[in-house]
């Protein structure tokens, strides 16, 4: 299905599958829908995360110890799907884990599973002819990330590229909380409408209802991904109800 935010700003909330648990990452992803997250990007644990900040990293670490893998991954992915059918549902990984299953096999099961697409952190465009020829093949939308460093004509080649939305990063460094947002996100969306009518989320730093209602007067949706994963990291024992709190408090921001 195609993804969608039906309310400006949207809302993409990014889990590490495996923290603390499969299951528990289960019920944290319906209670973020329930509570009106719009897409659900599920990160492939990764033991070297390097795009990644320190919450982010001990999320994956953890998950890892729990021998969390791509197949488990794609099996949550599948009982997602089988419980919210009108979620929008992206699966998050670095490359590594993918080449290891083979791209052709990776995009056959992602489709297989329900998803409605897939980023790959460290994909770049320039060499993404075999993983897009297997994305389109299965009808799934490869979202790629553009950074306020890159040119107008990589910008346009990212954007040609991608499907669903365009992932803008608020700024260069690691994921993680900020108490700022950087001006370099609002030029970013604006350097990307010039080349694109695809939704465009911003990530990378959102951790508040202000900034997030901020982001929303220029951007279509917001990914919130650390600010979740250390509300889950914080809360042991009630992980689906805190972050279907802190989810809803992101909600009466819009």
């Amino acid at each position: 299905m195609p993804i969608t935010f039906s309310t400006r700003p949207g809302i993409v909330a990014y889990l590490t599958a495996g923290d603390p648990d499969l299951a528990t990452t289960r019920d944290i992803a319906l209670a973020a829908i329930d509570n009106g997250a719009d897409v659900i990007e599920l990160g492939v644990p990764f033991s070297d995360p390097l795009a990644d900040g320190p919450v982010i990293q001990r999320a994956s670490e953890r998950a890892v110890a729990k021998w969390t893998r791509l197949t488990d991954v794609l099996g949550l992915a599948k009982e997602l799907r089988a419980a919210r059918p009108s979620a929008g549902l992206i699966l998050f990984s670095y490359l590594n884990p993918v080449m290891r299953m083979g791209l052709k096999t990776f995009c056959a099961q992602a489709a297989e599973a329900g998803a409605d697409g897939v980023l790959l952190t460290d994909m770049i465009v320039e060499e993404a002819g075999e993983y897009l020829e297997a994305m389109h093949a299965h009808k799934l939308a490869p979202v790629f990330l553009a950074a306020p460093t890159s040119p107008d004509a990589r910008l346009k080649r990212i954007a040609e590229a991608s499907r669903g939305f365009v992932y803008a990063v608020s700024r260069t460094g690691v994921t993680g909380v900020r108490q700022q947002l950087a001006n370099d996100a609002q030029k970013l969306v604006r350097r990307l409408r010039r080349v694109t009518k695809l939704p465009v989320a911003v990530g990378f730093g959102i951790s508040n209802a202000e900034q997030f209602a901020e982001v929303g007067k220029f951007a279509d949706a917001v990914v919130v991904g650390s600010a979740i994963v250390a509300t889950i990291e914080g809360n042991q024992g009630r992980e689906a109800a805190a972050v279907g709190e802190f989810v809803g408090k992101l909600v009466g921001g819009r």
